[in-house]
């Protein structure tokens, strides 16, 4: 099989990872992007260097569906390390086995700790559990690959505690932009929903208080749902079983062919093949659906389980993502969720990484409540305002800071000058990056101009220093001159070649250090 060229690109970084002595690694693909057929071939290439491979998730599907894709993939056997069955004298080299069943100190004493050589962990973000650590650490040098949809910054925190460093990310919007997964739209539903007295449990919103605080409102949701999902295959996520079927039953009432599946439900299998055939064109299910089932023809998510857990989010919404004959976008339907002490999970989290433009984006689509949005649009005039509004906020503090190191230049203004969001929303990840500036860093960072008092991290300290490298190498503009010609009314010099900032600079000066007749700061743009 000839993969996909950010497939090959993440296959061969996890390998040069490894190969560099990182022995515990992260792959972040979006759901639908092939993130099995990945780890088969990864599982391949260790095959073929003499390793054993254990495929490591928590629940059966997983464990079946990597089987088949490795078989097809690669036309290796595996063997299955779950519940009676055991891999022990297979003479396969690729097994899958169930955390669960590996974690008993029992089972896993019939092992060596060299049994494995490279161990693959689907669903990565459950990994931080005491049973992943406990098998990890029984196979501790073992290579280790963890593999999510998650691009939740607050999970990449936690596993970096796991995880020594991210060998290859993909994201939902360029997934989307490369036409690999669908566009999504967002509609704002102009319902409110009172979420204030819903406790929490594990991290998350208690399941059954969210129910009891849903139900009130289902039918009002049945009839928002009939305005916008008449035409569409649907499947909407519910907190409790019972609340599921009740949904099912009012949706019914309003005329959709609506079903219900559920972890006891005997026909399941025949429920979720009838949908995928057009029987139903409503699917509700609390929670059942998030891992281990595709059907590309969805084309409309409803999520009536409100969650802080962007993983948890990002997996819902992930039903709809995939690519299909005739499926012009993804509609995604959010409610005015109401919660006086908690953070919630919006469309916005799917596609934003600054936290600002997440915000922003959430209050724009509630503005536009009852119109569809297309994510990237939205992120794109989420993202225009923030820089607007910080844009301002940064000439009120550039005022105040009159009186500061005046050669140096702050790094706020050089990061919105040179319009790097991804330094301005930067969160360190992983260990070392949490850590203090080194001395060294900090020199080098004033010898180019910057002023290091307000980096607070070593991560953030590294990526200004290689943006610094690489415009240099690029010919931009230097932090110096940035900081000379922005305070003379300039703007966005940080977007400028080096000789156009050198050439004005010496106009200036010899014009006695003041703007020359006919140069209007504000207006000036490069190539005046």
């Amino acid at each position: 099989m000839e993969l996909r060229q950010y497939q090959e690109e993440a296959r061969q970084a996890v390998e040069k990872q490894w190969e560099d002595g990182i022995q515990k690694t992260l792959l972040v693909l979006p759901t639908g992007c092939g993130k099995t057929i990945v780890f088969a071939k990864i599982t391949e290439d260790r095959v073929r260097r003499g390793d054993r491979v254990l495929i490591l998730a928590h629940r059966g599907e997983l464990l079946e569906q990597a089987a088949d894709k490795i078989g097809k993939v690669t036309r290796l056997g595996c063997a299955m390390e779950k519940a009676e069955q055991t891999c022990l004298d297979s003479w396969f080299r690729v097994v899958v086995g169930s955390v669960q069943s590996l974690m008993r100190e029992k089972r896993l004493g019939r092992f060596p700790a060299d049994y494995f050589g490279t161990i693959i962990i689907d669903e990565a973000h459950h990994c931080i559990s005491d049973s992943y650590q406990k098998v990890l650490r029984h196979f501790e040098n073992a290579k280790v690959l963890g593999v999510t949809a998650t691009p939740d910054r607050g999970d990449m925190r936690n596993l970096g505690e796991v995880f020594d460093s991210l060998a290859y990310e993909y994201t939902l919007p360029k997934a989307i932009r490369e036409g690999y997964l669908s566009p999504i739209k967002a509609l704002t539903i102009p319902l409110q929903l009172d979420l204030s007295g819903v406790a929490m449990q594990s991290g998350d919103f208690k399941a059954g208080d969210i129910a009891t605080a849903l139900d009130p409102y289902l039918y009002q949701i049945a009839d928002e749902m009939s305005k916008y999902c008449r035409d569409r295959k649907t499947v909407v996520f519910l907190p409790l079983v019972k609340t599921s079927q009740k949904f099912r039953d009012i949706l019914q009432e309003k005329g959709f062919q609506a079903a219900e599946v559920n972890g006891e439900s005997e026909d399941r299998a025949e429920i979720l093949e009838a949908f995928e055939r057009g029987e139903y064109n409503v699917l509700c299910n609390s929670m059942l659906l998030t891992e281990g089932w595709d059907c590309p023809s969805v084309d409309c998510v409803v999520v009536l389980r409100p969650t802080k857990v962007r993983s948890l989010y990002s997996q819902m919404v992930g039903r709809g993502t995939r690519l299909y004959p005739g499926k012009e976008h993804l509609l995604l339907l959010d409610f005015l969720w109401h919660t006086e002490r908690h953070e919630l999970c919006h469309p916005a989290d799917l596609i934003c990484t600054s936290k600002d433009v997440a915000q922003k984006m959430t209050e724009n689509l509630e503005e536009a409540a009852g119109f569809p949005m297309d994510l990237e649009e939205a992120e794109k005039k989420a993202s225009e305002d923030v820089i607007a509004e910080r844009e301002e906020a940064l000439a009120n503090q550039l005022r105040e800071m009159r009186h500061r190191k005046k050669r140096l230049v702050d790094p706020l203004q050089f990061e919105m000058s040179i319009q790097a969001e991804d330094l301005s929303g930067y969160v360190p990840a992983f260990g070392w990056e949490m850590a203090p500036p080194s001395d060294k860093q900090k020199a080098t960072l004033e010898k180019l101009g910057i002023l290091p008092d307000e980096i607070d991290n070593a991560g953030k300290a590294a990526k200004l220093l290689e943006r610094l490298d690489i415009r240099k190498a690029e010919g931009l503009t230097t932090p110096k001159q940035i900081r000379f010609l922005e305070n003379r009314g300039f703007q966005h010099v940080g977007t400028w070649q080096f000789d156009t900032a050198k050439k004005l600079i010496d106009r200036i000066a010899a014009n006695g250090w003041r703007i020359p007749e006919g140069i209007r700061p504000g207006e000036f743009k490069e190539g005046d």
